[in-house]
């Protein structure tokens, strides 16, 4: 067989590959690719458009992310998956947090257009509890943080039925919020609030520090040593998943 019939019989075995990998689309390929680099057999993988939040992990509900990253190197996936693990030195996840951000995720997946908005109002009723949650944390950023921890906008909500509070980061891993349920405030006193303010604080210091946000050793240890209970929730409990970046009860 010569050189050029040969190469033909070559090209015409890879063809059914080569169009193979090409019917796949990206988003569909990337749980295997995940799997392969080391994603636990059998979790549940969910792609979203959520540009706050661009990775999150539960181990009941499995891995979400923006589904941007299924045109990413393995490099990049790679990194995400060290980025969660657990026992990883603070350097390696710091590095493996700018690697899977750098990634332009928004070149694959374009963002929905923002709305426009102003400063969030602040409602009048909420305007003394806020300033008092604002000194709290001074406070306590003071007592128990030697004042390393950023200043950081709180708010109230009317919304929330069941959890007590959450700390809310953006997509660049950086301090966005806190915010605390009125009813929580109100209904328990200023000792519970007190509790739930340093328990967002455990997680703002895990944010401004390169860890994950979490509920797992290094938040527990922490929550116990500036004197809160360890457990995942504030004391009428709530369920909680693991984000960065994103909100985290």
């Amino acid at each position: 067989m010569g050189d050029a019939a040969r190469q033909s019989r070559q090209a015409e075995d890879l063809a059914p590959q080569l169009s193979l990998d090409l019917d796949i689309a990206p988003e569909a390929a990337l749980p295997d690719r995940l799997f392969r680099l080391g994603l636990a057999p059998g979790t549940d993988v969910t792609l979203t458009k959520n540009r706050t939040v661009l990775v999150s992990h539960h181990p009941r509900y499995g891995l979400r992310l923006h589904a941007g990253y299924a045109w990413a190197p393995d490099d990049v996936l790679a990194a995400i998956l060290t980025f969660l693990r657990r026992r990883v030195p603070k350097q390696e996840r710091l590095a493996a947090r700018r690697r899977f951000l750098a990634f332009p995720v928004d070149r694959h997946v374009p963002p929905r257009a923002p709305v426009r908005q102003g400063p969030r109002a602040v409602a009048p009723e909420h305007e003394m509890i806020i300033g008092r949650l604002v000194r709290l944390h001074e406070i306590l950023n003071a007592r128990h943080f030697s004042n390393t921890l950023g200043t950081i906008p709180i708010r109230l909500s009317d919304k929330m039925s069941t959890r007590l509070g959450e700390f809310r980061a953006d997509h660049d891993g950086k301090p966005v919020e806190i915010t605390l349920s009125r009813r929580h405030v109100r209904r328990d006193g200023w000792p519970a609030a007190t509790e739930t303010l340093l328990h967002e604080m455990v997680h703002q210091w895990q944010c401004e520090t390169g860890l994950p946000l979490d509920h797992g050793a290094t938040f527990r240890r922490k929550a116990r040593e500036v004197g809160i209970r360890p457990n995942a929730t504030a004391p009428a409990g709530s369920a909680y998943y693991l984000s960065l970046p994103g909100t985290i009860d």
